[in-house]
């Protein structure tokens, strides 16, 4: 199992995050790719990669709810973090026009040449989406095929977002969501539309705990450790033998982000 996508940078990870590594080791994660959604957390999360060579790597980007903070000066930032081995896709980035922290212009400049810089480095994107799924694909669809890989990490749309993602060839992202059952039900029916060449799964740790766990844990931190649980639910959604869809989702992630 890879997690490819937990925000260790975090401050709740600051107390105890040697365990939470150690203890995602002891479940079977091999391997967790550390979202990058600032400068600032990004060069963190470069940092982590460095601490523990062939364990962690990382994303350098920015969130569409960091984008106002964008400038010139951030593109030469990440363009440098991007130059470094263990960075392996530029992001997070993308649109959210749910919670619209930055003007969806604003968003929409940060996003685009963030795709740009992926296209310059070749590597692949790691990507947010909400309430915005056509603009999002409209602004990444002149880029595609100029791109190695591209995800939409965290997907939680309908079956509609869903198959205009899959017509572009993008990669899926599937979270803890699915365990909701106030807002991710629909998600159980939805993941067996994805190829298996096309999933990957990821905690978006300490976000998103799955709620459906029992027993349930005392704190309500996600963390990578959870990450089997994660894909119990989805292998079994898929009707797939669960050693299978792990099979498939780790060949899956370590071609997309060409790790070793």
């Amino acid at each position: 199992m890879i997690d490819i996508g937990i925000n260790l940078t975090n401050k709740r990870f600051d107390k105890d995050l040697e365990s939470v590594i150690s203890n995602a080791k002891q479940v079977g994660v091999k391997q967790l790719i550390v979202t990058g959604t600032n400068i600032t957390e990004s060069e963190q999360a470069l940092t982590l990669a460095k601490a523990y060579p062939d364990f962690i790597y990382s994303t350098a980007g920015i969130h569409p709810h960091d984008a106002s903070h964008f400038t010139e000066q951030s593109l030469t930032q990440l363009k440098k973090l991007a130059a470094q081995p263990q960075v392996k896709a530029i992001g997070e980035c993308g649109l959210d026009f749910n919670r619209n922290f930055s003007t969806p212009a604003e968003q929409e400049k940060a996003f685009v040449q963030q795709l740009e810089l992926a296209v310059e480095c070749q590597l692949p994107v790691f990507m947010h989406e909400r309430d915005a799924n056509q603009r999002f694909l409209a602004l990444l669809k002149p880029y595609i095929n100029q791109l190695p890989n591209a995800v939409l990490h965290c997907f939680t749309g309908d079956q509609k977002e869903l198959e205009r993602c899959l017509a572009l060839d993008l990669h899926i992202g599937i979270t803890g969501w699915i365990c909701d059952e106030r807002r991710g039900q629909h998600l159980l029916e939805l993941v067996k539309l994805i190829p298996d060449n096309r999933l990957m799964i990821e905690t978006d740790s300490p976000y998103l705990l799955p709620r459906s766990m029992r027993p349930k844990p005392k704190s309500s931190r996600n963390e990578p450790k959870y990450l089997p649980y994660i894909a119990k639910v989805i292998a079994h959604a898929r009707q797939q033998e669960l050693q299978y869809f792990l099979d498939n989702t780790e060949k899956t992630t370590r071609s997309f982000f060409n790790l070793t």
